[in-house]
């Protein structure tokens, strides 16, 4: 067997390492990467993650190298143990991610399963959390829109999580994907008088759907993914991050309406594809049931991309 070294990640890893997300990334939502700059500002902090980032007390990322290469490599977060983190962080570790190369060319004595390593490495990670003495997570959380959790396309993750001891306890979400083309275009007004209004929401840019100037019945908030080179193919990638209509005005086609107005601002700006998200079932901490969301995101053109576990703890 090829021989295995676990250690700290070197800088010199940077593009083996780059391109073990991006190969990961890229099995969940197509075309998706992110630069080597990206990948090595995530190592360091999550500027755009300003509620939990600041939480972070440390940071490690470990790397295994089997016959030169980069095989496996995670990175672990410790959250701190009071006031300075939210309830339900504090004092936790959390391996934020973990990653390795899933196949070998069987009989190629040159190109070595990567499987050994990830288990030296998942080693590895466990020993560091039990020395923070802090209760453990896990995660998938990559540097790039629409993945995170565990999606159903790394098998091989989950395996090595089950076998470490890890148990998904928290809930599955659905991340989808539409191409602008294919959103609907509603010849008609939903409601008479019905008017658009462009302002800076809290998850980017607010289209709201108004029957006067006080009377807001709807709005859609959409982020386009360029900030800091995100993206390194930039395809010209947006996502959801608020759609609400008002009850009384729920199912008369005010989202759909909303949607293409988004859809329409979004294209003047280059992009072509729209992510969403909604629970798979249940209700998420704020009780809200995302069964109408699912089935208005399937009528209007959305396709499903994966099914992502959150939610991973070991019991040491």
């Amino acid at each position: 067997m090829a021989p295995i070294e676990v250690r700290p990640f070197r800088r010199a890893d940077r593009d083996q390492l780059t391109q073990l997300v991006n190969a990961h990334a890229a099995a969940v939502v197509p075309g998706v990467s992110a630069s080597v700059s990206s990948v090595l500002a995530s190592l360091e902090r999550r500027p755009g993650e300003f509620i939990v980032d600041p939480w972070v007390s440390e940071r490690v990322t470990l790397v295994a190298e089997q016959a030169g290469r980069v095989a496996a490599a995670a990175h672990l977060l410790r959250y701190f143990p009071d006031g300075r983190a939210g309830q339900a962080a504090r004092n936790t570790g959390e391996i934020n991610w973990l990653l390795f190369w899933p196949d070998a060319p069987e009989g190629n004595q040159y190109w070595p399963d990567a499987t050994p390593a990830a288990e030296a490495l998942m080693t590895a990670c466990i020993t560091q959390l039990e020395e923070w003495r802090v209760t453990q997570h896990a995660d998938g959380e990559l540097p790039v829109p629409g993945v995170y959790g565990v999606p159903e396309q790394w098998p091989h993750v989950s395996a090595l999580y089950e076998r470490a001891g890890f148990r998904h306890e928290g809930h599955t979400e659905i991340v989808y994907l539409a191409r602008l083309a294919d959103l609907p275009r509603p010849a008609e007004l939903p409601v008479a008088g019905l008017a658009v209004r462009r302002r800076l929401g809290m998850n980017g840019t607010r289209l709201s759907a108004v029957l006067s100037e006080d009377e807001v019945i709807g709005y859609i908030e959409v982020e386009v993914y360029d900030d800091g080179e995100r993206l390194s193919r930039r395809g010209g990638l947006a996502d959801v991050g608020n759609l609400r209509v008002a009850e009384p005005f729920r199912r008369r086609g005010v989202g759909s309406w909303l949607l293409s107005q988004a859809a329409e601002w979004l294209s003047l700006a280059g992009v072509d594809r729209l992510l969403d998200y909604a629970w798979l079932d249940g209700t998420d901490p704020g009780g809200v049931d995302y069964a109408d969301q699912r089935a208005f995101l399937g009528a209007v053109g959305f396709r499903e991309l994966t099914r992502t576990r959150r939610g991973w703890a070991r019991h040491a």
